[in-house]
């Protein structure tokens, strides 16, 4: 099943954006550090040009810090990048994001005009709660649901900076298709547009494949399962979630997985590494 979900006020956040971008000294755009590839907006490089960049992987503490490493090394191979790791609500960390945009603009007299910073960050991962730990106060709405931002709006910030807010927006397009579905998990995407069993089922296979102690340990069981959907069954008899004649309620089963992933209950996990993102890629291009 492929993924798409783009209403029509992110169409129109993507034109404001694309017409104020060109004014940024410099842009910060937040990801998931459980999926950064996925969850970073493939427009950004297109629409910013050589303005200096600050990759922000936020909710570290959710994932894999081994696989935060390499996705810290992999992402600063790009020209005018740097890359950091972020917990959320950590002003002293958080901080450090205002020292790192002075030093990307060494050239900028901010005692004659404001550093000019636009935030961008797809829905759900942490933009917003971001802006008010930086701004000391509540600017920003913040919420559990996607998209909760839905105009512009410029925040001053210490050191004469202005940060221009964006709303959270996706892309058209999800590809490639995995990226849809580790934005699910992540609940990047509203619930109401998923299906939830075909979305766990996705994080079922994933979890048995590199994640199986986690699950074989959290769940309580005897054995690895040999994929998702003996994981998925497996939860259903742990958790008693059973209809008649003892059929597994796969929509229970989806709900818990789902729910205890993006709590961290299930642990540091992140689903997906470089290599993985470099191998789909070039599979769409040789099809």
């Amino acid at each position: 099943m492929a993924i798409n979900w783009f209403p029509g006020h992110m169409h129109k956040a993507r034109k404001e954006i694309k017409k104020v971008m060109p004014q940024m000294d410099l842009i910060i755009e937040v990801v998931d550090a459980r999926i950064p590839f996925s969850s970073e907006n493939p427009l950004v490089p297109s629409l910013r040009g050589d303005t200096p960049l600050i990759k922000v992987l936020n909710k570290r503490d959710l994932a894999d810090p081994e696989v935060t490493s390499q996705w810290l090394e992999w992402l600063e191979r790009e020209r005018g990048v740097r890359a950091l790791t972020l917990t959320q609500n950590q002003r002293r960390e958080a901080l450090a994001i205002l020292d790192l945009a002075q030093e990307m603009t060494p050239d900028h007299d901010r005692e004659k005009s404001a550093l000019r910073v636009m935030i961008l960050g797809i829905p759900n991962v942490g933009k917003s709660t971001l802006i008010n730990t930086l701004a000391g106060r509540p600017v920003a709405k913040t919420g559990n649901e996607p998209a909760v931002t839905r105009a512009q709006q410029a925040i001053k910030l210490p050191n004469n900076i202005l940060l221009y807010d964006t709303p959270g927006f996706l892309w058209p397009k999800l590809s490639p298709e995995a990226c849809g579905y580790r934005l699910a998990i992540t609940g990047a995407i509203r619930s109401a547009v998923l299906d939830f069993e075909d979305v766990a089922l996705f994080e079922a296979d994933f979890l048995v494949a590199h994640y199986p102690e986690l699950v074989v340990d959290r769940y309580g069981l005897d054995e690895t399962p040999r994929d998702g959907l003996s994981l998925m069954d497996a939860i259903a008899v742990k958790r008693r979630f059973l209809g008649r004649g003892g059929v597994p309620n796969l929509h229970k089963v989806s709900e818990v997985l789902l729910n205890e992933f993006r709590s961290g209950t299930l642990g540091r996990i992140s689903l997906e590494t470089p290599a993985v993102v470099e191998r789909e890629l070039e599979e769409l291009q040789d099809t």
